[in-house]
């Protein structure tokens, strides 16, 4: 059943948009569901999800310069930080050292309270926080772009994935399928490991040279030692050592997708070609519009079905068994 669910008055440098389409992200399940447990914040009712957002500016605060009414806008899974820590003065919001706001069940420090997400009619976002859309864009497949898009594009960037490079996406989803795409943008040699055999012809379609069901005997060993990087977008953590025994010399495995302890990391494992495991968290506000940019040069956009606000909870549990092609998005027009 609808209920009311407050929004503050603006602020000098706030934006209102009018929500038209917010994709799903597996991250809204989680916390709806109360499935990522302690020292993870426990979920806060009423709660509303949704952080992959993209509509039209309703209203814009007296100090706004960004934007005006009628432009369209994005916001993702970031929506403050404190604006004054090394990392959020060097456009690294994401790693605030004090701790950002998320867009949902996170603190509002303006109302009191606890913020409430995309899967709304509107929202208020600070300018900072907020990004430009491109003339032309399909607005209803950028909305993914918000968070599964720019969570790949950060790491890509930061460890320089190049023309020539063997990349491997593990995990064929949300992210996973955005990997790919970003992976063929920049004119890498892309494999994707996926478990859902149905999805090797769409992998393929997408630029990927091979897809392979990794979840079957010896998938992986017949790859040991060729990959320069591989990205992980699975939800949930995943045997470690099968993977990093894929990156050659100084090769970087990095997870955008589970936050689960990883315990089989071996330490002979890394030696033996320098490897290095790390992870990567969504991107800073100019690195998400540069992001969104980049992709509305190359009309990249992610592979979406399209639902109403009634089919929200059945989206929910085709996300939990993988029948989702690629991100479910609501259509909130």
């Amino acid at each position: 059943m609808p209920i009311e669910i407050p929004r503050r008055a603006l602020r000098p440098n706030d934006v209102l948009i009018d929500i038209m389409y917010c994709a799903i992200c597996h991250s809204d399940i989680h916390i709806a569901r109360q499935e990522w447990k302690s020292p993870y914040p426990a979920t806060n009712y009423p709660c509303v999800p949704g952080h992959e957002i993209v509509g039209r500016v309703a209203a814009v605060g007296t100090a706004v310069t960004k934007f005006r009414v009628g432009d369209i806008a994005g916001a993702g899974a970031m929506i403050d930080s404190c604006g004054v820590c090394e990392n959020c003065v060097n456009d690294l919001e994401q790693y605030c050292v004090k701790g950002w706001t998320l867009n949902f069940n996170s603190q509002d420090t303006h109302l009191g309270g606890y913020n409430y997400g995309g899967f709304s009619q509107r929202v208020v976002v600070p300018e900072r926080f907020t990004v430009r859309i491109p003339p032309g864009m399909d607005l209803a497949a950028t909305a993914p772009l918000m968070c599964a898009g720019i969570t790949t594009f950060s790491p890509m960037q930061h460890w320089s994935v190049v023309a020539g490079q063997r990349v491997g996406v593990i995990g064929f989803g949300g992210l996973g399928h955005l990997a790919v795409k970003l992976g063929v943008a920049r004119k890498a040699d892309v494999v994707v490991f996926t478990t859902t055999p149905g999805k090797v012809a769409d992998a393929k379609r997408m630029g990927a040279r091979e897809a392979v069901v990794w979840n079957t005997p010896g998938a992986m060993e017949r790859y040991a030692n060729q990959f320069d990087f591989l990205i992980s977008t699975v939800p949930t953590n995943v045997p470690t050592q099968p993977i990093t025994n894929m990156l050659r010399l100084d090769g970087t495995y990095v997870i955008v997708g589970a936050r689960e302890p990883i315990e089989d990391v071996r330490g002979s494992g890394l030696w033996l070609q320098r490897r290095k495991v790390s992870a990567s968290l969504m991107g800073g506000m100019a690195e998400t519009q540069e992001f969104v940019d980049y992709c509305a040069r190359r009309n990249l956009v992610s592979d979406i079905e399209l639902i109403k606000p009634g089919q929200i909870d059945q989206a929910f549990e085709r996300i939990k068994s993988k029948d989702v092609r690629y991100r479910f998005v609501i259509d909130l027009t």
